[in-house]
């Protein structure tokens, strides 16, 4: 970044100091939704260890001189540890740097911020948490889709679809979110959809509600496709569609009939009321 940008930022924004650690969200996708505490940070910082969804445009407002460290973990694909990551945080830190920790999304999101925060805790290193958008909500509304709707929905949930070992979680209850949560974003859930998908049906959910995945979420490369909970896997297989990806269960989804406005910009007619449809068939 140069020094005219730097200038531009709230003067009262904080510095990172030497030997500190940021651990900072990067939003999405979209550069345009870095807060202006991450782009300080990403402006200052000596060292930037930054993950595989950090858009590379969002890099470009690093010092010239910065030293970008690539620490990114992907399915499948081989990638550092997370305790090794961790000690390499404390590790540039106890050498004077200034550490920024860039995440995709938000750091304490399903992103380990905690975990990393709490290494930083066990051998003495000040930090600061710097919240970013997360994609179950950002990336959601790039797509369209409202996380929220007062004709909806009053409550929402955020679920991981795999955990450490790489399977569904077994300490979530399928049965209590089947119940009670009219929408249901989930992150990393693309590779066991099949199996979700059977436990919320199993749950009482009906296998036609309306089901989006948002992959590549903000980036020029977005991709949506609407299905129904009882054909998301299959559709998601005939599709092709890769991960990173956000998949929503509920009936928001429908409301991207007239909440695309990326679509819009590109001539899709956007409808007043989706859901003027259904009501018609009701009465």
């Amino acid at each position: 970044m140069d020094e005219q940008s730097r200038l531009a930022l709230p003067a009262a924004l904080p510095a990172i100091q030497p030997g500190h650690v940021w651990l900072a969200g990067a939003g999405p996708g979209d550069p345009g939704l870095l807060t202006l505490l991450a782009a300080k940070a990403l402006s200052e910082a000596d060292v930037i260890v930054h993950d595989a969804l950090v858009n590379e445009e969002c890099l470009k407002l690093a010092r010239a001189d910065a030293m970008l460290e690539y620490a990114g973990k992907r399915g499948g694909k081989p990638s550092a540890k997370q305790r090794d990551i961790s000690l390499r945080l404390v590790e540039l830190a106890r050498s004077g740097h200034r550490v920024l920790r860039l995440k995709g999304g938000d750091p304490f999101v399903f992103g380990r911020g905690g975990e990393e925060a709490m290494t930083l805790i066990e051998h003495g290193v000040p930090f600061r948490i710097v919240p970013g958008v997360t994609a179950g909500i950002g990336g959601l509304a790039y797509a369209g889709i409202p996380v929220t709707h007062r004709e909806v929905n009053h409550a929402v949930t955020f679920l991981t679809g795999h955990d450490s070992a790489g399977v569904v979680p077994d300490r979530i209850d399928w049965d209590a979110i089947g119940r009670g949560s009219p929408v249901i974003v989930m992150y990393m859930a693309m590779k066991h959809i099949g199996q979700i998908a059977g436990n919320l049906i199993a749950a009482g959910r009906r296998a036609d509600e309306p089901v989006a995945f948002v992959c590549n979420a903000a980036t020029s490369e977005q991709s949506v496709m609407e299905t129904t909970l009882g054909r998301a896997e299959a559709d998601m297989l005939a599709s092709g569609i890769e991960p990173p990806a956000i998949v929503v269960v509920g009936e928001v989804v429908r409301l991207r009939a007239s909440l695309d406005w990326l679509g819009a910009l590109e001539g899709r007619k956007l409808l007043p009321d989706p859901f003027a449809e259904g009501r018609k068939h009701s009465a």
